[in-house]
């Protein structure tokens, strides 16, 4: 098996990895980090794997559009059906995927409720069924991973992770949150500093990622020197900084990031064409147009918009005014 989690922890300490998020991290959004600033591994959205092996497959598949500009990408799944996950697994085998990871971290309500995500914390035997369906599936040829948090609604960090690092997984992301605390506190490095040991301790091999408030690549390298951590995954960095996995952090102008922007919108409308709303794009433009003078309203216009051709008609006027 070709481990990208492993060949990163052997060539690059840390490596930093790109998170997955929904409506960001499509296939355009990761051409565009890998041009610009490209991280060590990117993740798609989530894709329900209950929801691909049913009628509903094609809307899942949108989300697994993978170009191989983008270098390496890990599939990001969920879902509460072990039998889906093993199906689910083989073909994103087929499909290239560098790595199949399984979340068990997202703390959005409707998933919980479901029993599937972060709701896995309190069903560990459901946990393991996946888990072990998944690795089926994978049949040895890529890598499979978790996403998860330190607890459902307390911290419990030795018994969850400490579950899952028996379970002959090859890596796992550890967000240093429980459920409960969303984003709303900051996260616990201590307690991914305990599943470092727990690593050491009970599966060596299993690679740890940590994530939660890391802005810049600077910052990534002071948590692993801080916890041990093999790799650190970035978020909500990149939609602040495009460029958060550059270690040079040069500065951009407008129009520089404005071009990046019309490549992106243009980029957008050859992927998806009438298939997906322009809707979604509108929450990267405060990406590409913040700490300038003026950005506010040079946002507000582009916000009236209501098709990649107006947003595009739109940036060519303030080009053409700065």
């Amino acid at each position: 098996m070709n481990n990208i989690w492993q060949n990163l922890k052997e060539s690059k300490q840390p490596f930093c990895v790109l998170a997955p998020m929904d409506d960001v991290t499509d296939t355009v959004f990761r051409q565009i980090v890998a041009k610009h600033a490209p991280a060590d591994l990117m993740m798609t959205e989530f894709a329900n794997a209950d929801g691909y092996c049913s009628p509903g497959k094609e809307a899942i598949s949108s989300r697994l559009r993978l170009s191989p500009s983008e270098g390496p990408v890990i599939a990001q799944i969920w879902g509460i059906n072990p039998d889906n996950y093993f199906t689910m697994a083989q073909d994103l085998v087929a499909m290239g995927f560098a790595g199949i990871d399984i979340n068990m971290g997202c703390p959005v309500k409707d998933m919980i409720k479901k029993g599937a995500c972060s709701a896995m914390i309190q069903n560990p035997e459901l946990a393991s069924k996946v888990i072990a369906a998944t690795i089926k599936g994978a049949n040895g040829k890529v890598p499979v991973s978790v996403k998860t948090r330190i607890g459902f609604n307390t911290i419990d960090t030795e018994k969850w992770i400490g579950f899952l690092l028996q379970q002959k997984l090859d890596a796992i992301i550890v967000h240093g949150r429980t459920k409960k605390e969303m984003s709303k506190v900051p996260a616990h490095w201590d307690e991914v500093k305990k599943a470092v040991a727990l690593r050491d301790e009970i599966s060596p091999n299993t690679v740890i990622i940590g994530n939660g408030d890391v802005l810049t690549r600077a910052e990534a390298s002071d948590r692993a020197k801080q916890t041990g951590v093999d790799g650190v995954m970035i978020g909500r960095g990149v939609f602040q900084n495009l460029f958060v996995f550059d270690e040079t952090q040069t500065e951009h102008s407008l129009a520089e990031m404005l071009g990046i922007l019309v490549e992106h919108i243009g980029l957008y409308q050859k992927t998806w064409g009438d298939s997906k709303s322009f809707e979604p794009l509108k929450k990267f433009f405060k990406l590409y147009i913040s700490g300038f003078d003026g950005s506010a309203k040079v946002r507000a216009k582009l916000m009236e918009t209501h098709s990649p051709q107006e947003a595009l008609d739109e940036i060519e006027l303030i080009l053409k005014k700065s």
